[in-house]
């Protein structure tokens, strides 16, 4: 009968190290640690352990063997059980020069940093070499703890115990670097010999500074060469070589020098991670991602890991594992560009725009150092609808390599921004043909969207589709380009197709529903949107969507804060909810329950710096000055280079009534951004406020110094000088402007300083001409209107509001205005403008009012009733229209109605200046 099969084999190389161990193991003590110790010389840690535990297995005293078994589980990765054994040897005697300074080592390794400083700070060893390794553990861990005097201070005390310690003369390196002197670093490096233990973690050093410090890849590779000659077996030198390769892009090298590695570490988390980097630059994304997830099994915390099993899957097309890894390595370091290019690039394949806007880095207006990321900005701007942002990211992006299509790209819209159109279209679209990457084909599709050359544009997208064919991308930007060639059905088909490609991709459905409303079908809008969010509950755009469509359909209050507590709800580690109800109570004068909004936010969010800027601005609104500042304390804390903490810190001095901390609170924030225009405003009002117009007059001519063709500066003059009721200078510093810039502002502002000056004769003759100049100007005929209807002057405001319409046929103000005058005058035609004004600008409070009262004196009694109901409805604060409701009201026989309003309004007393309209209207009923 044949023996039956063992149900697992082992390995003929493993059985024979068993054997020799087990050998070994019936020798005497000594010659079992003897052995151990050659196995710990190579590395061999599973076997040293084997044979010290069969020495304490007869030896258990054995301190010796204590130590040795502490240093194989050490090198294992059982840091627990190292210091467990290292205690253990410690309470058998062991020296402690022996002893303690691999117990500190260990507890190093573990993570207790306190712990080491708090035993081992004072203590002193009795040999050199001892107490040179101990103070260097504890300046470690110091230098962990924020306290670099403290890391200073011990690391001398190890290089006084031992000069050329290397170890020390390593960590002192390192902290020069940290500091940004890289120099200092390198001249620390060359005191240890080549002959020292660590040469090649020095060496190995010296090649990540020059690499990283100096940009100087050859030297860089010399060194790490140079390592591992020093110590060939040295792989953390041999996995440098590799990175360096690939980041050379020598793959074929990379491969072979990883191949040395994989021999000599295979299945361990670095090789993993070299292969996966390897398989990913390459371009096999399939093999990146197994070496990925094979790494992730090991150390399921590594972000390296899970940045590159992200990236992997974001080139496999698995957009949300690709977020959700990335995002957790994110979470576990922000600093990671790739990870966070990538997430960015999975929201935006996801259709989450506002997830990508969220996830862009908060330097983005001031990163110059990654014009793939300052790029991806502008695509992310741009199908987010905001092309004249989009664009200034695409002219900012840059790289160091000419040849980069992303820099080409830059210089292209640059040329653009300056005024070379055609040039640089015709570059752009040369770069695109000639690029296999889209960043070009984003920046030549905005530029043309943006100069509205939708025909140019529509080919561009022909292009890119060519390049993305199974994408959503072209698609959705063809619908954007049809709209603004008011092609609404050409666009609704596109979006339909966006939703055929991928059902989930949000934008498209945001832009139908908008679709839907602007066809009068606010219902199907809102079933579209409630749709969408029954998918993805966790979509904040969906939600805000729906938000934003209530409220243009004339949500009250309550309801658009119920929707934007839903959206809470359903994602309550976003921000941007929480944010908005806040500023929502605040905008409508709930300050109590914006505050109890903005703390539970802060709570839920403690580092988010729009929170606690929406905190301190509730705080302050409910009299919590004290709070506020701490809440503005923490943001500047957060933001240490922002100027909006202390503009937010000046303003709630000057509420608090404290000019001097506001005036402070101005200099830091000019401290940190010199021509922040508000901070100057705010000194201007602080100096006009104490009485000192030189000093606001100084800061007036600074503003205008730094822009020069700006209305600004020269408008902050004129306020000055108005003040002190100086018309004449008012008017030469609004004149000195107008020579810089033609701005409507600065126009109107020396129309009403001649009106003021008692130059009316003058400020015709000024009116005159401007409206000569500026023909193709709306808002000066507009404030000429504005300002004539102010004095009941109606046949005037009616011409200019003529003017007004005329140039711009679609401006709701000047349509509304128009039909109140043509109602008063008794004029043909006000019921149709102001209907096409409430179109144009449905849900406006102050539109309705003017169609109601224009109803009712066309005897349309229920139909103004009920549209001045809901005027009353969207703003109950204000009492005027209370009172064209009890107006309306009389006029349709509805006496109890408009008596019930009167006596409210009556009750008002101050409150409601027109107290004696209201005694009049009584006594009519």
């Amino acid at each position: 009968m044949k023996a039956p099969l063992l149900r697992s084999m082992v390995p003929v190389a493993t059985l024979a190290a068993a054997l020799l161990v087990s050998a070994c193991g019936s020798g005497n003590p000594d010659a079992l640690m003897a052995s151990a110790q050659g196995y710990l010389a190579r590395n061999d840690a599973p076997a040293a352990i084997i044979q010290l535990k069969n020495v304490l297995k007869d030896h258990p005293d054995s301190a010796k063997a204590r130590l040795l078994l502490g240093q194989a589980l050490q090198l294992s990765g059982d840091i627990a059980g190292a210091e467990t054994e290292f205690r253990k040897a410690q309470d058998l005697g062991a020296s402690p020069d022996e002893v303690v300074p691999q117990l500190a080592e260990a507890l190093w390794l573990g993570g207790q940093d306190r712990k080491i400083t708090t035993d081992y700070a004072g203590l002193q060893l009795a040999s050199a070499p001892a107490q040179a390794s101990l103070k260097t553990t504890v300046a470690i861990a110091w230098l962990r703890q924020g306290e670099e005097d403290k890391f200073r201070a011990s690391i001398d005390e190890a290089l006084k115990a031992k000069a050329d310690h290397a170890p020390a003369l390593i960590e002192l390196a390192r902290a020069s670097a940290q500091r940004g002197d890289v120099d200092a670093a390198l001249q620390g490096l060359d005191k240890i010999p080549r002959q020292s233990a660590a040469a090649g973690e020095a060496l190995k050093l010296r090649g990540d500074l020059l690499l990283y410090g100096k940009r100087d890849m050859d030297a860089a590779m010399a060194a790490y060469r140079d390592a591992l000659q020093v110590h060939p077996s040295y792989k953390e030198g041999q996995a440098a070589v590799v990175q360096l390769l690939l980041l050379q892009g020598k793959t074929e090298a990379a491969a072979g020098a990883l191949k040395r590695l994989a021999q000599a570490a295979p299945g361990k988390p670095q090789t993993l991670y070299l292969q996966a980097m390897l398989a990913y630059a390459k371009n096999d994304f399939k093999a990146a991602q197994e070496h990925a997830q094979k790494l992730m099994r090991l150390t399921p915390d590594n972000f390296r890991a899970l940045e590159l099993a992200g990236m992997a899957e974001l080139r496999l097309g698995a957009y949300v594992q690709a977020e959700a890894l990335l995002a957790k390595a994110l979470q576990l370091e922000a600093g990671l560009p790739m990870a966070r290019r990538g997430l960015v690039t999975a929201y935006v394949r996801l259709g989450r725009l506002d997830k990508a806007l969220s996830a862009l880095p908060a330097d983005i207006d001031r990163n110059d150092r990654d014009p793939g990321m300052v790029a991806l900005a502008g695509q992310v701007y741009m199908l987010h609808g905001e092309v004249d942002r989009a664009q200034r990211y695409f002219a900012r992006a840059s790289s160091l390599d000419p040849k980069d299509p992303v820099k080409r790209t830059s210089l292209a819209v640059s040329r653009l921004a300056s005024g070379q159109g055609d040039a640089a279209l015709g570059e752009l679209q040369s770069i695109a043909a000639s690029d296999d990457g889209v960043v070009a084909d984003m920046a030549l599709i905005n530029a043309l969207l943006q100069e509205r050359k939708v025909e140019q544009a529509l080919k561009a997208i022909d292009a890119l589709e060519k390049k993305r064919p199974a994408d959503v991308l072209p698609v959705f930007l063809r619908g954007r380009a049809l709209l603004l060639q008011h092609d609404t059905a050409g666009a609704r088909k596109a979006m339909e197709r966006v939703l055929e490609i991928d059902p989930n991709y949000f934008p498209a459905v945001g832009v139908l529903a908008v679709l839907d409303n602007a066809d009068k079908r606010p219902d199907d809008a809102r079933a579209r949107l409630e749709a969408a969010i029954k998918r993805q509950p966790g979509n904040v755009q969906a939600h805000l969507a729906l938000v934003e469509l209530r409220a243009a359909n004339g949500a009250d209050k309550s309801e658009l804060a119920n929707l934007l507590r839903k959206v809470i709800d359903a994602a309550p580690s976003s921000p941007i909810p929480r944010l908005l109800l806040a500023e929502h109570h605040l905008r409508n004068s709930e300050p109590k329950d914006a505050l109890t909004v903005a703390q539970q936010a802060v709570a839920a969010l403690p580092d988010n710096v729009q929170l606690l800027d929406v905190l301190g601005r509730a705080q302050s609104a409910n009299g919590e000055h004290n709070q506020a500042q701490a809440s503005f304390n923490r943001m500047a804390t957060l933001q240490p280079q922002s100027s909006l903490p202390y503009l937010r810190m000046a303003r709630a001095n000057l509420v608090a009534g404290d000019r001097a901390a506001a005036s402070q609170n101005l200099r830091k924030a000019l401290e940190i951004e010199p021509n922040s225009l508000e901070a100057q405003q705010g000194q201007v009002r602080l100096a006009m406020a104490v009485q000192k117009p030189g000093d606001a007059l100084a800061i007036s001519r600074t503003v205008q110094k730094q822009r020069p063709k700006e209305a600004v500066g020269y408008v902050l003059e004129a306020e000055i000088h108005a003040a002190g009721k100086a018309w004449d200078k008012a008017a030469e510093a609004l004149r000195a402007g107008l020579k810089q810039v033609a701005s409507p502002d600065l126009a109107m502002r020396l129309h009403n300083v001649l009106l003021s000056a008692g130059k009316k004769p003058e400020a015709d003759r000024w009116a005159a001409e401007w409206l000569r100049t500026q023909p193709k100007d709306a808002a000066f005929p507009f404030y000429l209107g504005t300002r004539a209807l102010t004095l009941n002057e109606l046949p005037e405001s009616l011409r200019q509001f003529e003017r007004v319409v005329a140039l711009q046929p679609n401006n709701a103000a000047a349509l509304n205005n128009l039909a109140w005058i043509k109602g008063q005058l008794g004029q043909d035609g006000a019921l149709t403008d102001v209907e096409r004004a409430n179109a144009l600008a449905p849900n406006q409070p102050a539109f309705m009012d003017t169609w109601a009262m224009l109803l009712s004196a066309a005897n349309q009694h229920e139909r103004a009733v009920e549209l001045q109901k809901k005027v009353v409805q969207l703003q109950p604060q204000v009492l005027a229209f209370k009172l064209n409701l009890a107006k309306i009201q009389i006029k349709a026989g509805n006496k109890d109605a408009a008596r019930a309003l009167l006596d409210e309004l009556s009750a008002a007393g101050d409150k409601f200046s027109a107290q004696a309209e209201v005694d009049r209207l009584k006594k009519t009923l």
